[in-house]
């Protein structure tokens, strides 16, 4: 049986490797059948595959990056969405009309346009279209772009405003599916093809910022008798629904609610969720496992509270819940901005919080946080088409995931949150290799198969 080369890719805390990479391990036939400190790879037992991973180019990204000089602003996008230089990011999300993370409250049409004559995405044509049309020139063909109403216009609304929650009143639900399709159509005559729809974003959270609530039923309602019939009826079945778009603690009652519906089911892809409510790892995996056809796709997560440079914990809460998700069923994952500026902002209604880049517009530099090499530790070796393979490990003080890339790489990703070195034994096929790794630190494993 012949060697086999493991390359490995390092980011740990008490080093200076960021995504950096470290001598190769050899995996060689295991003679004495060795049984402690093991990682097994199972890579004929197979589950999810996986549609990429990525980040929302928001107003507030948008903003940003035009407050920097050209070559900052460019490297953002590069040091995300470019394959070879940066994490390799696919996927991009945004909001349809305002979300919190805009300059102020704004939608497409004017007041009491129930036809929607007036429908324009002008104001998106300033900043965001163009920066989201740079990502997907950088991602080339599997870039993935998908947007998330945070409200409908204030005239649509049951409390007249934008924020604050409120509902949408019943006699504009037909009015609102067309301007989703409005949406698509707009955006698409920019160049940006659209894969996919979120209902409602956090279609629970009564916010002070743009938001808009939905019972299950109402939002299971909405898209089986409006949004799915209308973007049908207009051959747009290739976009991809998703409903819920929030917390993984309620994630399975939504579902329950929605696909136990045969004429909603029909029309729903999958279903969004976020983190904001703890782990609910099993939650997902409740959803996966009674709906398999259905697509678990986390759409949103950032750590809150404003900028806290040079956190490490942020870089470890990302790879914990990608993990956790990604080993209960999660086919894509969708970070929140992409960039924000020193403040953790813009944003309309001061709700601040962290991003893996941040911006000192003032300065014109970029600080690449924790979470931008532990995400991208994740984006940059799991390629859209992968295919999650099983594997185990020997303690709770590591974390691991496994996958083969539609090259027929293999590649294992190892979380230790320890405070201690963590030895093991990587074993794929009847070969083993010997490795550790560091006290909070991450490593990404690449190595053929056989």
């Amino acid at each position: 049986m012949t060697t086999r080369k493991v390359k490995v890719i390092q980011t740990s805390q008490g080093s200076q490797d960021r995504l950096t990479e470290s001598a190769p391990l050899e995996l060689r036939e295991d003679t004495a059948g060795v049984e402690n400190k093991i990682i097994n790879v199972y890579d004929d037992v197979e589950y999810q595959t996986i549609i990429g991973f990525g980040g929302a180019i928001t107003e507030a990204s948008a903003v940003t990056a035009s407050k920097l000089g050209e070559a900052n602003s460019k490297r953002i996008l590069d040091a995300y969405y470019d394959a070879e230089n940066g994490i390799g990011y696919t996927v991009c999300r945004t909001h349809i009309n305002s979300c919190d993370f805009a300059l102020g409250n704004y939608s497409y049409v004017q007041d009491g346009d129930t036809e929607l004559e007036t429908f324009d995405i002008s104001h998106d044509r300033e900043l965001i279209i163009p920066y989201i049309r740079q990502a997907k020139e950088l991602a080339g063909d599997d870039f993935t772009f998908y947007a998330s109403p945070w409200s409908p216009p204030a005239w649509m609304k049951t409390n007249g405003e934008m924020n604050n929650g409120g509902k949408l009143k019943s006699e504009y639900w037909g009015v609102w599916a067309k301007y989703y399709l409005k949406f698509i159509e707009a955006y698409e005559a920019e160049g940006l093809p659209v894969w996919g729809l979120t209902v409602q974003n956090e279609a629970k959270a009564v916010q002070i910022w743009d938001s808009c609530i939905y019972t299950a039923e109402e939002e299971r309602d909405f898209v089986r008798d409006h949004l799915g019939p209308e973007l049908h009826k207009a051959g747009r079945q290739d976009v991809k629904v998703m409903i819920w778009d929030h917390n993984k603690e309620r994630v399975y009652d939504r579902a329950k609610t929605a696909f136990d519906d045969a004429e909603a089911s029909k029309y729903i892809w999958g279903i969004g969720f976020h983190w904001y409510s703890g782990d609910h790892f099993d939650a997902l995996s409740a959803v996966k496992h009674r709906y398999p056809d259905k697509a678990l796709m986390f759409t949103e997560g950032c750590h809150e509270g404003g900028v806290q440079i040079g956190s490490w914990k942020s870089g470890e809460r990302y790879a914990h819940d990608i993990m956790g998700n990604l080993n209960n069923g999660m086919s894509g994952w969708t970070d929140w901005n992409i960039v924000l500026d020193e403040q953790g902002g813009p944003n309309h209604v001061g709700n601040y919080c962290d991003a893996p880049i941040i911006a000192d517009t003032k300065n014109d530099s970029l600080t690449f946080q924790s979470s931008f090499y532990y995400i991208g530790h994740f984006s940059k070796y799991i390629r859209p088409g992968a295919v999650r393979v099983a594997s185990s490990k020997y303690t709770e003080d590591l974390s691991t995931t496994a996958f083969r890339n539609p090259n027929g790489e293999l590649v294992v990703v190892v979380l230790n949150r320890s405070d201690a070195e963590q030895p093991y034994v990587l074993r794929n096929r009847e070969q083993i290799a010997e490795g550790s790794i560091p006290a909070h630190s991450i490593q990404t494993l690449v190595f053929p198969s056989l």
